[in-house]
């Protein structure tokens, strides 16, 4: 382990800004998806493959900056990947067709997930387990907050200018965090120590695969996410073209769904340790079930409205909260030896699961709320049989 720099804070506000560049180019689109379908007057399942793509990218490149960045260095992996994201957004900027967008978009996904894979590693790298443990709390709040604030953002863009004002916006925000990260940001892999190849990732990705409790927290963590991604994908559809409100006003009511899913983190952190992993697992998977089941009779009594379908929204947020944390922590509990990873590849079925259901949004997608909501109940449902799933191979509460 290298010795921790001595501007530890400053370093620490760099990699938390690096870690939220991509959740905020991830998100800041969502308020001008309708927007870009009636620009390029295309389907609204092909402007949704400009989030759902970039998500299949950002599981699948997360699998790959750990082993590079163990053989070539954090830093210049770090910086390339940033290159790529300032490419990926000018790319989307001046794009004349939606087909150019998608690919912006992937590109920008590629370099966003540096950030989020190397900021890790370099506190690993710098600091002991404890100390590491307290910084990537940091890591982590970045991490909710870039998606609670960029929709709104990203309403504000549009409103202002137009939607090419929000990738531009990202390009600039990446020139600047390459500003910051050049001279901040030191190298910190130790040349000589022991690294995981690839190939020996994937062996270890195998093992997992044939455990029954890992797929059961697995699934519960995959389907979650694609409760969430249905409504990311689907409700700026339903909030600007169906109920003809603003894209900043997608952009506000979407804080009461970040929140929701915050105050749900911040109760198992409070609570979890007293009821148990798997028990407030099975709870947060239930109750995302009664409220995606209100949203649903609410929509099919014909009440749509912001508030019928963001209150809601905003409670299986919650439940998510109490849900997916705790999944995610047996997950990576199931074995020491494979603890990283299994965290690694939880992200990518996460990811990879969240990015099915997206595009699966944007497909079924009318001129009604029904389909959203139908498709987060499925996926809540889902995610609750997988919880159930591990009460019968033996899952030990805690």
């Amino acid at each position: 382990m290298k010795a921790p720099p001595s501007n530890t804070r400053s370093l620490i506000v760099v990699l938390a800004v690096i870690t939220a560049l991509g959740p905020l180019a991830m998100q800041i689109i969502l308020p001008i998806l309708p927007v870009m379908q009636v620009a390029f007057d295309v389907p609204a399942a092909t402007v949704q493959y400009a989030l759902s793509l970039a998500l299949f990218t950002i599981a699948f490149s997360t699998l790959v900056y750990g082993p590079a960045s163990d053989r070539y260095g954090r830093r210049p992996v770090l910086v390339i990947g940033l290159l790529i994201f300032v490419l990926g957004s000018a790319i989307a900027a001046l794009a004349p067709t939606i087909e150019i967008v998608i690919i912006g978009r992937i590109i920008q996904a590629v370099g966003g997930a540096a950030g989020m894979v190397l900021s890790r590693a370099i506190i690993r790298d710098l600091y002991d387990r404890d100390m590491a443990a307290r910084l990537m709390a940091y890591m982590i709040t970045a991490l909710v907050i870039a998606p609670m604030i960029s929709p709104l953002i990203g309403g504000l863009l549009n409103d202002a200018f137009n939607w090419r004002a929000i990738f531009i916006f990202a390009g600039v925000v990446g020139v600047l965090v390459l500003a910051l990260a050049l001279p901040k940001v030191p190298e910190t892999l130790e040349r000589g120590s022991e690294i995981q190849s690839f190939r020996g990732m994937m062996g270890g990705f195998m093992v997992l695969l044939r455990v029954p409790r890992f797929l059961g927290y697995a699934g519960q963590v995959g389907f979650g996410m694609g409760m969430f991604m249905v409504f990311l994908g689907a409700a700026p559809f339903v909030m600007i073209n169906v109920l003809e409100r603003p894209p900043t006003e997608f952009g506000l009511f979407f804080v009461m769904v970040s929140a929701g899913f915050m105050i749900g983190s911040f109760l198992t952190g409070r609570f979890g340790q007293c009821m148990g992993l798997d028990r407030m697992m099975r709870f947060g998977s239930g109750l995302a079930i009664v409220f995606g089941a209100i949203m649903l009779g609410l929509v099919l009594a014909g009440i749509w409205t912001p508030w019928s379908i963001f209150l809601p929204g905003a409670g299986m947020a919650l439940a998510n909260g109490l849900a997916m944390p705790n999944a995610q922590a047996a997950a990576v509990s199931i074995s020491p030896r494979f603890a990283g990873t299994a965290s690694g590849l939880i992200a990518f079925l996460q990811m990879l699961v969240g990015a099915v259901f997206a595009q699966l949004a944007g497909i079924v997608q009318d001129d009604t709320p029904i389909p959203m909501a139908v498709l987060m109940l499925s996926a809540s449902v889902l995610a609750f049989l997988c919880s159930m799933f591990l009460t019968r191979v033996g899952a030990k509460s805690d």
